[in-house]
């Protein structure tokens, strides 16, 4: 017998479910990213020891398979969405499918681009406005606040990754021995962020620092450092403090990366979602504070990972 697709069988289940458990929808901008694998298996984990019912869905990068998700979610009559959006410009659109379904909302770490949030839907997420003042500041006083600085971009239609890139622009602007020389997109990706390190190296670029709005697009940096030589060394900072990019800080080979609470996340966002289903208010922003990690305090950060 062919097996029924996943948003059919869970909109069979949610028909014949107990109206008891609470079911959510959850749609995630990727499931092979590691800092948002880490968010979903946090929200999964949370939503169990609620007894509530979830159903996962991958949205692999795609606006229009995201918003098919959430319109079949809301056919199927789930009592709360959360979604990670693909792409901040989309959000208003879903946003509108809610508030049409009078189902709540609750986006999870990408910043959404609605221009404010009606009641019934809100962002769990971290300030970005910390993150990559936090990164740069940190890499500046090892500079000794001079020398070239390039920043790989996450995705540029990502509210997020704007954000995080001007933060390290407006740190550099305070120093006037310090300037950005380089500014290219990376998507977030460790095999994309070796290629554009490699392309920097290979053109002869003078760096002395990278700046890269994730670990993963860090940690491709450092790949692409330990490649070739360098007459002298490049000091790299990441942001999310992923198990993988705790590794490289310990080992030296990362010199700052800031804390984004992935775990914190996941679980808030399905603790709004039981509140909003609830009719409780909650306010439109629930931040999770950035943290900057270094290799004296990383072990804190290496015990929170667990």
């Amino acid at each position: 017998m062919k097996a029924l697709p996943a948003l059919l069988l869970f909109t069979l289940l949610c028909s014949s479910t107990s109206a008891l458990a609470e079911k959510l929808g959850v749609s995630m901008a990727y499931f092979d990213q590691n800092f948002l694998t880490i968010i979903r298996h946090a929200i999964d984990k949370e939503a169990q020891a609620r007894g509530v019912a979830v159903q996962f869905e991958d949205a692999r990068g795609d606006v229009g398979r995201q918003t098919d998700q959430v319109q079949s979610f809301i056919s199927a009559g789930v009592d709360a969405i959360i979604v990670d959006p693909v792409d901040s410009a989309s959000t208003p659109a879903l946003t509108k499918m809610a508030q049409q379904a009078k189902i709540p909302l609750v986006y999870v770490n990408r910043t959404p681009g609605d221009r404010s949030l009606p009641p019934g839907v809100v962002f769990v997420g971290s300030n970005e406005r910390e993150s990559g003042t936090l990164q740069m500041e940190a890499l500046a006083k090892q500079m000794n606040y001079k020398g070239n600085v390039a920043i790989m971009i996450g995705n540029l239609t990502d509210a997020g990754a704007q954000q995080r890139t001007k933060d390290v622009e407006q740190v550099v602007a305070k120093y006037p021995d310090m300037k950005v020389v380089l500014k290219q997109t990376a998507n977030y990706s460790r095999n994309e962020g070796m290629d554009l390190m490699l392309n920097w190296l290979t053109n002869g670029e003078e760096i002395d620092a990278v700046a890269a709005n994730n670990d993963e697009m860090a940690i491709g940096a450092i790949m692409a450092l330990e490649s070739g030589k360098q007459d002298k060394p490049i000091l790299v900072g990441g942001i999310d403090a992923t198990p993988d990019g705790l590794k490289a800080l310990a080992s030296g080979k990362m010199q700052v990366t800031v804390f984004q609470d992935a775990i914190g996340q996941g679980k808030a966002s399905v603790d709004v979602a039981q509140r909003l289903i609830k009719g409780e208010k909650v306010p439109s922003n629930l931040w999770i504070p950035f943290e900057l990690v270094t290799k004296e305090n990383m072990q804190t950060y290496i015990e929170k990972s667990r």
